[in-house]
């Protein structure tokens, strides 16, 4: 399983690591929808800190928990992104819909 899932007071948090590519975005997709069904948390933070490669299959997960999380009223945090990674989600608009959280330091 390429995800974590950690949920503390409203927040789920899914700790990616690994390559996220069409076949992991399904699995890490299926794992967090199912875990945020049961607890229906108001933020989702996706923390990808400790993934190297992502094609466009990782927007594409960040994007359909977008959609899901605006349906019950909540969020989505998006962390952990370095270099290429960043690069591709500010290319994609992603911050206009879900919230990047910088690295600080």
């Amino acid at each position: 399983m390429n995800v974590r899932l950690l949920y503390k007071e409203g927040v789920l948090t899914a700790k990616v690591n690994g390559e996220v590519d069409h076949h992991s975005a399904a699995e890490i997709r299926e794992s967090i929808d199912e875990t945020s069904q049961k607890l229906k948390p108001y933020c989702l933070k996706i923390d990808f800190s400790e993934v190297p490669f992502m094609d466009s299959s990782g927007i594409g997960l960040i994007l359909g928990r977008v959609k899901l999380y605006k349906l019950w009223k909540g969020h989505v945090v998006v962390s952990g992104l370095t270099g290429s990674l960043n690069k591709m989600v500010e290319l994609s608009g992603i911050g206009s819909v879900a919230v990047i959280e910088k690295e600080v330091g």
